[in-house]
């Protein structure tokens, strides 16, 4: 995999959920880097998880996303 970030991440540790179908479906994740432009995302299962959804984090911030990279239990976002 290579590495096609435009901005530095940075190490994070926090609580989100991933939102969609108009908010009445969620996955739990942990956002685990995080940059301006996109994040790296822990789930227990990236199945299901849709091609673009709302990163809606423990502290109140929301970003449109839309997968660029996934593995079994991690998935890389880019901010839309």
């Amino acid at each position: 995999m290579s590495d096609e970030r435009n901005t530095q991440r940075h190490r994070t540790l926090k609580s989100g959920k991933i939102v969609f179908n108009d908010g009445r479906s969620t996955f739990d994740c942990v956002v685990r880097n995080l940059s301006a432009s996109g994040a790296k995302l822990t789930v227990n299962s990236a199945f299901g998880v849709p091609q673009r959804f709302v990163l809606a984090m423990g502290d109140g911030r929301k970003f449109d996303c839309e997968i660029a990279w996934h593995s079994e239990t991690e998935i890389g976002v880019r901010f839309t």
